[in-house]
């Protein structure tokens, strides 16, 4: 099994663990268990709209490229992790143009600023600029502090981009490895602290520190009675 595949089970929570041994599962048993995955925290009407949104095209296929090599340019591959693209971060950013509209006209009208520049100085559009071509502009647009004026557009646009490029690729299991993000986990708590009760005025008695803030027995489940004592 892959990272990808092995952050994929992590992140389904609790199920988790039942997954790891989908392997022993039939083959019926494991189609039955990998849709519950696959509709994992979404409500019947949420699937729907999903499903609409996927049904549909956004973006034309020069700008689905011109989106993949930006995507590229603000999170490249490197030692430790895969680029955005190889993430599927270009598909987020086309689902997000559907799912929020108030994206599609700054940043088509950004790849058609971009497409504008690249043909005035370069004589041909941004997806067939070379390496050197494609950096010389974004140079000019990835710093907001040392921008020009008359680059307010493209500083804009760009800006948009690399929100939803970091978005994209930090909520895949490439990002979360990346940054080392481990979802939920059960957390340990020993106790007000000893300073907290002690100024109140307050402590625990022999009984509760040894039936209920002792690490031997966090697994039991502890019973009350209607005076607030431990029973047994």
């Amino acid at each position: 099994m892959d990272r990808r595949e092995h952050l994929k089970l992590l992140l389904t929570g609790s199920m988790g663990a039942g997954l790891l041994a989908s392997a022993a599962c039939s083959p019926e048993e494991k189609k039955e268990l990998d849709a519950i995955v696959s509709d994992y925290g979404r409500t019947p009407d949420e699937k729907v709209v999903d499903e609409a949104l996927h049904s549909k095209t956004f973006f034309t296929k020069r700008e689905l490229a011109m989106v993949a090599i930006l995507s590229d340019i603000i999170i490249p591959a490197d030692e430790t992790s895969g680029s955005a693209t190889e993430a599927g971060v270009p598909e987020f950013i086309e689902f997000m143009m559907k799912d929020a509209p108030s994206f599609q006209t700054p940043i088509r009208g950004g790849l058609m600023w971009l497409d504008s520049q690249c043909v005035n100085r370069f004589g041909k559009e941004f997806t067939n600029c070379d390496v050197s071509e494609r950096m010389q502009l974004i140079e000019e647009i990835a710093w907001p502090d040392t921008a020009k004026p008359e680059m307010i557009h493209g500083v804009r646009f760009f800006n948009r981009m690399r929100n939803l490029v970091a978005s994209g690729f930090f909520t895949t299991p490439m990002g979360f490895d990346e940054i080392g993000y481990m979802g939920n986990i059960p957390g340990v708590w020993d106790g007000v602290p000893d300073e907290v009760l002690a100024k109140h005025g307050l402590s625990y008695d022999a009984k509760t520190l040894g039936e209920v803030l002792d690490p031997a027995t966090r697994g039991k489940l502890v019973e009350w009675d209607d005076k607030g004592n431990i029973i047994g």
